[in-house]
This record gives structure tokens, sequence and C-alpha cells, in this order.
């Protein structure tokens, strides 16, 4: 027998936070028409934040980088 939304909802109540973020992360996404793309980005993000914790990459200050976009921007215009 199918489980009532109700039931569902108290089951999910007593999970642990993270797993309810999870959970609710999961049915959120599963809303959006574009969820495979999401999960792209999503594990595209925690690959370059792992890959910045491990001092495999560094940052750019936006400042930087913003600069070398305008004075791109100068050679083409």
């Amino acid at each position: 027998m199918a489980m009532k939304r109700e039931q569902i909802e108290a089951e999910a109540r007593r999970l642990p936070r993270e797993e309810r973020a999870r959970l609710a992360e999961a049915l959120i996404a599963s809303l959006d028409e574009d969820a495979e793309i999401e999960e792209a980005w999503n594990a595209e993000i925690q690959r370059r934040v792992e890959e910045l914790r491990r001092g495999a990459i560094t940052s750019v200050p936006a400042e930087e980088v913003f600069a070398e976009l305008d004075d791109l921007l100068k050679e083409v215009t």
C-alpha cells in the first residue's frame, strides 16, 4: 500500500537535518525540467571547490578578472 503524503512528510521530519536538506534538494530538483543540467552544474561546482581546497587551483580576484576583460574589450572595439 502506498504511503500518504502526510505519512511521508512525518517520516521525513524524523530524518537528521542534513538528510532532510538533501531530500528537499532532490524533491525540488525533481520539479525542474532541467534537473540533469542542474545536477551537472552541482557536480562541477563541487569539483572546483575541492580543487580550491586542495590547492590544485587558485582563485583570481574579481577586480583582476574584470580589469583583464576591460583590456580585452578595448582591443576589439
